[in-house]
């Protein structure tokens, strides 16, 4: 049922612009969640349960962060079918991201390429979005976790960075089941300046620090995850994943869009700026998620991304050495059903 009903809407969505096409479908989402009209995109949560940092993930399929920036939509995305929901990146401050037109489609390679610029409506509303949601209010024995990803605003100096972390993460850390650090978006200028080691150490024994305060102010100890690249080589992994340990960070998110454009070449759109997901970036995802566990150990939580566009898919991601698995670009070109298609083959690992 969802498969046919998002095969007759992909056509109409994709004669937009990409950037108008997810403004629709967001409002969409946004009027209809919580109505009787989420049945078009509802589907019962496979029951896949997995504890990790500390949470109780009802599945092992989540959505990435990027494609709900300003929280809208949590309740129909948790409709759908998702495990955990990962919505921003929100900065302290509104901005409006880059210049349009800032989405482009490869429908070759089932891949995008965006400079979207942490585009968002800034702190206060994004924390109020949240707050709406009515998620948390689900029957459900296991429901649903939110993440909440924090950057920087495009205006603040690089080494104020850490500045701006702060201040977004004081405010989502009451909210969040889990808090996202991005320091991998192409589309900040610097901003993967972060993943070296002497800036590395610096926000993240920050971030760790103010966790701490904000740990006895609110009662509560929220897990921290990194989200880091696949624009990486194994010194530079090897780095990033001694600084996640030395600091206490909870889990990395393996990985980002990729600035390479070896998988794309001669396409329409290829030579765009910006960061490439889809398909492409899917080898090199796996790749960085396996030597971040080689690098990390066994039990070290690691959220695997890029490239999930089936059930099969999501079973490379977790073979590759993920625990569990997010998806944005694929929901774009295969729709809501890919939600349940993936959980359930993740569960079939275990139960085959």
């Amino acid at each position: 049922m969802l498969s046919s009903l998002y095969g007759l809407a992909r056509p109409f969505l994709f004669g937009f612009d990409p950037e108008h096409a997810h403004e629709l479908t967001l409002g969409a989402l946004a009027r209809t969640q919580n109505t009787p009209l989420a049945c078009a995109y509802a589907s019962p949560r496979v029951d896949d349960p997995v504890t990790l940092a500390g949470l109780n993930f009802p599945n092992r399929i989540g959505l990435a962060a990027g494609l709900d920036k300003n929280a809208r939509c949590i309740d129909a995305f948790s409709a759908m079918g998702f495990g955990f929901v990962e919505v921003g990146t929100v900065t302290p401050k509104p901005q409006p991201g880059s210049a349009k037109p800032r989405i482009f489609r490869l429908p070759q390679r089932d891949a995008l390429i965006n400079r979207l610029g942490f585009n968002n409506d800034g702190l206060d509303a994004f924390v109020a979005n949240v707050q709406r949601a009515r998620f948390r209010k689900s029957t459900a024995k296991t429901p649903m976790l939110l993440g909440l990803n924090i950057g920087k605003n495009g205006a603040t100096p690089i080494e104020r960075a850490t500045d701006d972390y702060l201040i977004a993460l004081d405010g989502v850390y009451p909210h969040a089941d889990y808090v996202a650090v991005n320091i991998s978006s192409p589309n900040t200028a610097n901003l993967r300046t972060l993943q070296s080691d002497e800036a590395l150490d610096t926000l993240l024994g920050a971030v760790a620090s103010r966790r701490e305060e904000l740990t006895a102010l609110h009662g509560k100890r929220v897990p921290l995850f990194v989200k880091i690249a696949p624009d990486l080589d194994a010194a530079q992994i090897a780095v990033i994943a001694a600084a996640l340990q030395r600091h206490g960070m909870d889990g990395v998110i393996a990985s980002n869009t990729t600035l390479s454009r070896e998988a794309v070449s001669g396409l329409p759109h290829a030579e765009e700026t910006g960061g490439l997901s889809g398909a492409p970036v899917r080898e090199a995802s796996n790749r960085v998620i396996a030597q971040f566990r080689a690098a990390l150990g066994p039990g070290y939580p690691i959220i695997g991304v890029g490239g999930v566009l089936s059930g099969a898919d999501a079973k490379a991601k977790i073979a590759a050495g993920a625990d569990v698995v997010q998806m944005y670009t694929g929901l774009i070109y295969r729709g809501p059903a890919l939600v349940r298609e993936a959980a359930q083959a993740l569960r079939n690992l275990r139960n085959p």
